[in-house]
């Protein structure tokens, strides 16, 4: 009979997946396991809060292209993560996270908690292991079903189980990677092509607009190609933001944060053809951004009914890069029209967002802040985005290419920027990583500055200080409502920074940014900007949704 514990085969199962680098946070459901995990030679972060392990493994796994782990403890230490695990399932990212469960043997116990319905309800499988000889094989089938279907994927073990001694098969089960299907990419079907030509051919004015399964399937190249071809310019989701960074004829993000030059073209195209994308609601703003184009989706799962709206009009059921390529070959060369000197540059010259506001002494202009960072900032740095309503500011950067910009927002939540950042430095080590986030956003879990300093990450973390929760102090003025319950006042993330360790300075004049980001580049470590700025400044997201003065 074994004389292992229960706990130790499961990490031992977890370091056969090829479990390089775990997010935790330790408790009496999953410590045992944890160290364990740790002793076979995985990466343990361990982080202050439940939340920030999942949505650290979130931006791990989306940098990685592999599953990323995280643990938690059972009951408290598995609600925690609820905010997580929604924007997970909405990105399309493959988690195993480890969860602990309650004693099946107590009569009763503090923590205990139905688990499952919790974690379906926010999208996510959950599978209680409650048979000790098939943990080992469940486990294994946990991993298959996230690589599979890109997914989280939330297992629970009781701890006294964990604890028994192992009597399951002494062999390990054949690892998920050894399992997943080795089938090539689906290629288009002819009639599809055809009948997709025929829309290009009477069609005068084309937007390609690629999402993130165009960026998986490595379709950008075949992209800019058919966009060459039939006369056309090109766009993203925001998701895939940068894909086309250097074309000239790129109008940028396609939804909620188009740019001004990005409105004004798409209200002239008759024809998008979106390319492995969801054609989600914030990337037609509900129909109203491109109402008037016939859409034309080139995926492997086509929809015609995304998030409540009929957003597809044709198909193309393929692979991203094939599906383009045989479309690029069925169509003949068009003369360059819309692909013009004039176009390029009112794309160049346009200002993202034109609309003027009023200076205010001693705060800044935050579309100034951005534009000053991306003078500076060396092109090799990895920039993570949050989210909230300095967000819209950071996505237009426009020099920097997808693969080194992070946007994950599919559930809307601020507060996980932090977490994000921590992901992206341990996918990245080598890469100085900079975080641009609010105030409001990066006080939700300030504490894991401390697992920054303590890891050792090199973070640059750029905050956008308003004093306040930026959307929803001119969401209020909208209404004509009162901003008291939004303002908070203007932390002083400098000393902040210095009471956790690490270097911290408010950015009062920009052009110092040319000497701080020298030094940072020299010294590297951690540390906090802050820069002061404007609460009069209002988003176009906002100015849309929500008019200044309506109620006025």
């Amino acid at each position: 009979m074994s004389e292992r514990k229960t706990y130790q085969v499961l990490a031992e199962a977890f370091s056969q997946e090829g479990v390089t680098t775990c997010f935790a946070l330790l408790g009496d459901a999953n410590m045992n396991w944890a160290t364990t995990l740790a002793g076979l030679g995985t990466r343990m972060i361990y982080v202050r809060h439940e939340h920030c392990a999942v949505a650290s493994a979130m931006a791990y796994a989306r940098k990685t292209g592999d599953v990323g782990v995280a643990t938690v403890t059972c009951g408290p230490g598995l609600t925690q993560i609820l905010t997580a695990l929604p924007a997970a399932v909405r990105a399309r990212l493959p988690l195993v996270i480890f969860a602990g469960e309650a004693p099946l043997k107590a009569t009763w116990y503090n923590q205990a908690i139905d688990q499952a319905p919790f974690i379906r309800a926010a999208g996510a499988t959950y599978q209680p292991l409650h048979h000790p000889s098939h943990m080992a094989e469940a486990i294994r089938d946990a991993f298959l079903e996230a690589r599979t279907t890109s997914r989280p994927v939330v297992v629970g073990v009781p701890f006294d189980l964990q604890d028994l001694r192992w009597e399951g098969p002494d062999v390990l089960p054949v690892p998920s990677r050894d399992l997943v299907p080795k089938v090539g990419a689906i290629p288009p079907h002819s009639d599809d092509v055809a009948r997709a030509a025929e829309l290009i051919g009477s069609a005068k004015r084309i937007v390609v607009m690629a999402g993130m399964g165009a960026v998986a399937a490595g379709a950008g190249f075949a992209c800019r190609r058919l966009a060459e071809r039939c006369d056309a310019l090109l766009a993203t989701t925001l998701p895939a933001r940068g894909l086309f960074h250097d074309d000239p004829f790129s109008i940028g993000i396609v939804g909620g944060f188009s740019s001004a030059a990005a409105r004004e073209l798409l209200g002239e195209a008759d024809l998008v053809i979106g390319v492995g994308t969801i054609l989600a609601h914030h990337n037609a703003e509900g129909g109203k951004l491109f109402g008037q184009a016939h859409v034309l989706q080139i995926d492997v799962e086509p929809l015609t009914v995304s998030q409540g709206r009929i957003a597809a009009d044709s198909h193309i059921r393929a692979d991203a890069r094939l599906g383009v390529e045989a479309l690029m070959e069925a169509i003949e060369q068009r003369q360059p029209r819309w692909r013009s000197a004039q176009t390029a540059r009112l794309i160049r010259e346009t200002p993202i967002d034109p609309e003027p506001f009023a200076a205010e002494p001693g705060l800044h202009d935050p579309r100034d802040v951005v534009e000053a960072l991306e003078a500076n900032m060396p092109v090799e740095w990895e920039m993570v985005n949050s989210s909230g309503h300095c967000s819209f500011y950071f996505a237009h950067m426009r020099s920097r290419p997808q693969e080194r910009f992070l946007t994950i927002r599919e559930f809307g939540a601020i507060g996980n920027g932090i977490s994000f950042a921590i992901g992206v430095a341990a996918a990245r080590p080598d890469q100085t990583v900079v975080l641009f986030d609010g105030d409001g956003s990066l006080m939700m879990h300030i504490q894991e500055i401390e697992t920054i300093r303590r890891h050792g990450m090199n973070i640059l973390i750029c905050v956008l200080n308003d004093g306040a929760y930026g959307s929803e102090i001119h969401k209020l003025r909208s209404e004509g409502l009162s901003d008291e319950g939004a303002v908070f006042g203007r932390p002083d993330f400098a000393s902040i920074a210095n009471g956790f360790g690490i270097g911290g300075a408010t950015v009062k004049h920009l052009t110092d940014l040319p000497r701080l980001i020298a030094e940072f580049g020299r010294a590297g470590g951690a540390a906090i900007w802050d820069f002061p700025v404007s609460d009069k400044v209002i988003s176009p997201v906002i100015r849309k949704a929500h008019p200044p003065g309506r109620h006025g």
